[in-house]
């Protein structure tokens, strides 16, 4: 035999074990892992929670657009409104955990309902890997432009000359909008008829049309409609005035001490996600968040952009648990 075909014969031989091994490694992987250098082997999809329009549509849109260049691959927005984000949940949770499956969701989505809904049907910490914390935003308190109410004290004297004859939209039940009002008649001893809508955008479509009376709406989904003139804001949950709202009192200057109520969205994927995956994946929505065009629009809105990373992200998701299970207790809010 040739010296070079003598040479080859001990490649291959040498090449056996490993090539009949390779099988044998792909099968011992578990299910649904995969290396983070696969990542995206096709498109990409957010689903959110809520209907279009809302925050968690905007911030999903926004980093959505900028992460199909970085990756690319499409990143498809899909969305999944219903039971103040359980129909949606209950989708991302079963996907499989390669990337391929993301979802945007709220403070209501991944902390609030924990604490008010017993018998919530997904986890939002156990069955959920956390990528980034995304967005923070203040409420804002807002009453349709021909409301008669010009600010908090004829506000509620308004409303408790109407003596439970007044309604308040949110984004639905377990949402921060509802939790906000529920804590705001409570300190004002007002009583207010709650009527939950499938989103903020929704929310506020029947507030410009005077079906309700007043909402408390995250700043990125009133701030168009107030800047317009299609609704009047009369305070801001947060402890210094908003840049995107100066002319807007905070809830201590409107006479509302210790009222200060910051909602947020954040990314998660499937538990189970592997880390150097779930790292590469954070990435690069952080980069999408923070990119010279994305950032500037999602503060234009009102939304301070601070991703985080996902460790940084989990610890701020079950403080926020915690805190808000205590909100429920104190306040004897329930799901109904």
């Amino acid at each position: 035999m040739p010296r070079h075909d003598r040479g080859l014969s001990r490649r291959a031989l040498l090449a056996a074990p490993a090539l009949l091994a390779a099988p044998a490694l792909l099968r011992s992987r578990p299910a649904g892992a995969q290396a983070p250098d696969a990542w995206p082997a096709r498109p990409v999809t957010v689903l959110v929670p809520f209907v279009a329009g809302g925050p968690s549509d905007i911030v999903a849109r926004a980093a959505a657009n900028r992460m199909a260049q970085l990756i690319g691959q499409p990143v498809v927005v899909e969305n999944r409104p219903g039971a103040n984000g359980e129909v949606a949940a209950r989708v991302a949770m079963r996907a499989a955990p390669d990337g391929h499956t993301l979802m945007v969701g709220s403070i209501g989505v991944w902390a609030i309902n924990a604490a008010l809904r017993p018998t919530l049907g997904y986890d939002p910490v156990k069955d959920f890997a956390p990528l980034v914390l995304a967005v923070t935003t203040p409420n804002v308190l807002v009453v349709n432009r021909d409301h008669p109410a010009r600010d908090m004290p004829s506000l509620i004297a308004w409303l408790k000359e109407r003596n439970g004859r007044a309604s308040y939209s949110t984004s639905g039940v377990g949402s921060s909008d509802q939790m906000t009002t529920e804590l705001f008649k409570i300190r004002t001893g007002t009583q207010i008829t709650h009527v939950p809508y499938s989103g903020g955008a929704a929310a506020a479509t029947d507030l410009i049309a005077g079906n309700v009376d007043l909402s408390f709406q995250n700043l990125g989904t009133v701030a168009a409609h107030i800047n317009g003139g299609r609704l009047r804001a009369l305070m801001v949950t947060s402890d210094k005035p908003h840049p995107v709202l100066p002319g807007v009192p905070t809830s201590k200057e409107a006479g509302l001490e210790d009222f200060v109520v910051t909602s947020w969205q954040a990314f998660m994927g499937p538990a189970g996600m592997p880390t150097p995956l779930r790292d590469r994946v954070a990435a690069s929505l952080r980069d999408s968040l923070l990119h010279a065009e994305t950032k500037p629009r999602l503060e234009q809105i009102g939304f301070d952009v601070v991703p985080t990373t996902p460790e940084e992200y989990r610890r701020f998701q079950e403080a926020e648990i915690a805190r808000w299970r205590e909100v429920v207790r104190s306040a004897n809010i329930t799901a109904g």
